[in-house]
């Protein structure tokens, strides 16, 4: 029991005491889609539970991130396409893959109080349409004082809260241009005064992947660390977000994808340490979206749907077999990233299946359940014992967290189109559709199970 604890103890995720009213970074104040907001809205629609709702000029995959009553987003800058019909054209189609936008990427900030917009900037041009990606995929960082935007054209910038742009680098022209066949997505990590920035490509390029760790003050490289990969074809293409986590008492940055799971020292950029299995019978296909989670003494990596992979840090470490547990069930995730609470790993796969296994041994728990019908790209959040599930018709499904199925909730939006995640502080959620941001509070009793 001694030895179990002091594991427990020696590998944690690098959340510590967070205020309620932050949502720094795309997967949240623990960097894992989880927070300790409380009173959060549990039913809504068009005309119950809408704080307000301003427009947008177009849909991206960025997530909002949150500091006090302040809220950035990135968003390209063209109107919403619309049919004959008026209807929200949602996606470009397959075929449509690296069509030029013309339009450019904006950052911009919100009042969380009212909606009101606070001020915008232009953070880049030339906008790419990759499916139904374009360069707004990348979510922006803050530490409340300044906000960090990256968009898919590689164009990294700091801006004060107030919009003053500090400094700007572009990756493509420092470094080669990026590689991945359907465009780059990654989010940027910011953690203790430095940006932690992953390149892993090789679909449409030759040029080696690497990660990239800059001084966010000044935006100078402190370190660039190539990542060797022997994935094959479309393989070495990842849209993950690295993570840190605390293992034997020192910071590790962790980086999936292109086959791996890899263990870096942060400070100088050395790999320490790679696990395999994220593609075990060498597919061409196996490009990784869904980033990984860190929870305690374990790192859960999702793939291209199967295998998701329960990897031991302390194990991974010392050099010793890693893997815990394989998860190969019916809500395997490829877009959508799981999130955990230590106890309950919640996994949603592309079609709105969800199922709870142990965190711990990989056994379900419960499921598979369907939320509800549509393609899921957004990925789950866990709040005030909920779980958050939004598919592309921004129609979100509410369970409650825990070692029971029980479904509170489905709520629909007549704006509906998303692919951006939701993020929560106390009291409100805010959910990004096609051409509106929606602040959503309970009323009165209404957030409680």
């Amino acid at each position: 029991m001694k030895c179990c604890l002091a594991i427990l103890l020696s590998v944690l995720p690098l959340s510590g005491a967070v205020a309620e009213v932050h949502w720094p970074q795309w997967r949240g104040p623990s960097h894992n889609g989880t927070s300790s907001a409380t009173d959060l809205p549990m039913v809504w629609s068009e005309s119950k539970n809408v704080a307000w709702k301003v427009p947008l000029p177009s849909w991206g995959g960025s997530t909002p991130v949150v500091w006090g009553d302040r809220l950035f987003l990135t968003t390209p800058s063209a109107p919403v396409k619309r049919d004959d019909d008026g209807n929200v054209v949602r996606r470009f189609p397959y075929g449509g893959r690296n069509q030029p936008g013309g339009d450019d990427i904006l950052l911009m900030c919100f009042d969380v109080r009212d909606g009101r917009k606070v001020w915008e900037v232009k953070l880049c041009s030339n906008n790419t349409l990759y499916g139904k990606q374009n360069m707004a995929s990348p979510s922006p960082v803050t530490d409340g004082r300044h906000v960090w935007a990256m968009s898919g054209t590689g164009v990294v910038a700091k801006f004060d809260v107030a919009g003053k742009e500090e400094w700007r680098r572009d990756l493509q022209a420092e470094y080669g241009k990026f590689g991945l066949y359907w465009g780059y997505a990654s989010s940027p990590l910011l953690d203790d005064g430095r940006l932690y920035i992953e390149v892993l490509h090789g679909a449409v390029t030759d040029d080696p992947s690497y990660v990239l760790a800059m001084d966010a003050g000044d935006g100078k490289t402190v370190w660039k660390t190539k990542r060797v990969t022997d994935a094959p074809a479309e393989a070495p293409d990842a849209y993950t977000t690295p993570v840190m986590a605390m293992v034997g008492g020192k910071k590790r940055l962790i980086v999936t994808g292109a086959d791996y799971v890899t263990g870096y020292d942060p400070a100088k950029g050395r790999e320490l340490w790679r696990v395999g299995g994220l593609n075990p019978q060498k597919a061409q296909n196996y490009r990784i979206v869904a980033s990984p989670v860190v929870m305690d003494d374990l790192l859960y990596a999702p793939t291209r749907v199967k295998p998701l992979l329960a990897v031991r840090l302390m194990a991974a470490e010392a050099g010793d077999a890693a893997v815990a547990w394989r998860y190969e069930g019916k809500a395997a995730p490829d877009v959508p990233t799981p999130v955990c609470d230590g106890r309950c790993l919640y996994l949603c796969s592309d079609r709105g299946v969800v199922s709870c296994v142990d965190a711990r041994s990989g056994e379900t728990v419960w499921g598979p359940e369907r939320t509800a019908i549509g393609t899921v790209s957004t990925s789950p959040i866990l709040a005030d014992g909920k779980l958050y599930v939004t598919n592309e018709s921004a129609v979100t499904t509410v369970l409650a967290a825990g070692p029971a199925f029980r479904k509170l909730a489905t709520n629909e939006l007549d704006d509906g189109y998303t692919i951006s995640s939701l993020c929560a502080i106390d009291g409100r959620l805010f959910l990004r559709s096609s051409s509106h941001l929606y602040c959503l509070m309970a009323g009165d009793g209404e957030g409680s199970n």
